[in-house]
């Protein structure tokens, strides 16, 4: 790598996973560049910021003791109480304490932790209850689930920083869209490879501290600059100078973005057959919720920002379309998965379940562990209770108990993702012999 590349990378340490570039000069941060929790300090490659001398007193205000005088000791400063901030954990907790345990049906979650086990068996700490498990049938009935996961593991609640089990769950679902292979009058909007110019660079190479960070961008002479934004890239569409492959092209621009929100979906071409795409990678720009900015504009209520309600809104303004799209400059590139009869993949790399995977934060929850987790149906106060498996991740899904639940395929899951933003707990599953292994959590006491 040439010294100019190295410092320009060094330079880049500084930015976010989500890539908002910053100075390693800057001597001052706004509240809303906290991107993450960003801070200066957070930086090792930034340049210590220095602080002015205190000016001496002025020559009048000097006066020197006596030779022979003693200065008086000062009182002691009072102490200074500061109390501790909690952290992000995990609390030990008995089976009797998980709602609706005894009720589930957790032999409709045991395909999906056997093939999560394919990748956590070659993991510390799983090899043996991974072991068991496929030695087991393929489908086991809810008594013989419930009593596998009751003998070889223990529940630990996830424990949020402000030193509660309470937090946030919302849904997801695998949509389907038109579109067709070649560009046409009614298929004008592409679903875009990955840019053959998009760099793609892992902040843990610089430092530890910032793994499993990524940044992303691109280089222009010989600077590494930010990849283009959603604005830019439409700018780039309409006059024919995109920087990537096209592997489709959808028929509406508002279904596109929301193929982009959920990371993967199906495409119907013309003949009726259908085409899967997955997430690939992303410009590395932050995601801005357009539900969000809807409502600070006036133009929604909280209540009315769902999926439809942005859908009917676009509807009624489809002059404002661009400027509604591009408040969010995140922009997703897709991949074309293999034909299956399963589920889109997770970033795990295994397919999700309709209504027994979940997304979560991989810094707080393994991927890969069985969660139980104790929410209600959207825009309900009926317990929705249930064993899940962590197979995927989302931009958004940030802290320990944060949660997307997977709904599946379709119009019908996509109203029920669509409503969904629910308070709930979250329970992590950990084999008895690997409660404190190699796993984000931190235990917090029972």
């Amino acid at each position: 790598m040439s010294l100019p590349f190295r410092r320009h990378f060094a330079a880049l340490a500084c930015m976010t996973a989500a890539a908002v570039l910053f100075a390693c000069t800057q001597p001052s941060l706004k509240v809303e560049d906290h991107e993450a929790g960003f801070h200066p300090a957070d930086c090792p490659a930034c340049p210590p910021v220095s602080q002015p001398d205190a000016a001496p007193p002025p020559a009048s205000q000097t006066v020197a003791p006596p030779p022979d005088a003693t200065p008086p000791p000062l009182p002691p400063a009072p102490p200074i109480e500061t109390p501790p901030k909690p952290a992000a954990g995990w609390r030990e907790t008995a089976w009797e304490a998980l709602p609706g345990w005894n009720s589930d049906e957790p032999g409709a979650a045991w395909p999906a932790f056997r093939e999560s086990c394919h990748v956590l068996a070659r993991k510390s700490g799983w090899q043996e209850v991974c072991a068991a498990a496929a030695a087991l049938p393929a489908r086991l009935s809810d008594a013989e689930a419930r009593r596998f996961f009751e003998q070889r593991f223990t529940p630990w609640q996830s424990i949020a920083s402000d030193g509660t089990g309470q937090g946030l769950i919302t849904g997801y679902y695998e949509p389907l869209i038109r579109g067709s292979r070649q560009r046409s009058v009614s298929a004008p909007w592409p679903i875009l490879a990955p840019p053959d110019d998009l760099l793609t660079i892992d902040l843990g190479d610089a430092s530890p501290e910032l793994k499993p960070a990524k940044l992303r961008g691109r280089v222009t002479g010989n600077k590494v600059v930010p990849y283009w934004t959603r604005a830019e890239l439409e700018q780039r569409r309409d006059s024919g100078q995109l920087p990537a492959r096209a592997l489709l092209w959808a028929d509406d621009p508002i279904d596109l973005f929301f193929l982009q929100v959920q990371g993967s979906g199906q495409v119907e071409l013309p003949d009726g057959s259908r085409v899967r795409v997955g997430f690939a990678d992303h410009n590395g720009h932050p995601y801005r919720s357009i539900g969000t900015w809807l409502i600070r504009q006036g133009e929604l209520s909280a209540h009315q920002a769902s999926m439809e309600g942005i859908r009917q809104w676009t509807r009624r303004n489809p002059q404002r379309l661009a400027e509604l799209l591009n408040n969010n400059p995140r922009y997703i590139f897709f991949r074309e998965l293999p034909e299956s009869d399963g589920g889109p993949i997770g970033a795990q790399g295994t397919p999700l379940h309709a209504g027994r995977s979940i997304a979560i934060d991989p810094a707080h929850i393994p991927l890969g562990a069985p969660v139980f987790l104790a929410t209600t149906w959207p825009l309900s106060e009926q317990p929705l209770n249930r064993l899940v498996v962590a197979q995927d991740t989302g931009s958004a899904i940030k802290g320990a108990v944060r949660a997307d639940f997977f709904w599946g395929f379709g119009p019908e899951a996509g109203a029920q993702a669509g409503k969904m933003k629910q308070p709930g707990r979250i329970w992590v599953l950990l084999p008895k012999d690997n409660t404190t292994g190699s796993t984000p959590g931190r235990a917090v006491g029972k």
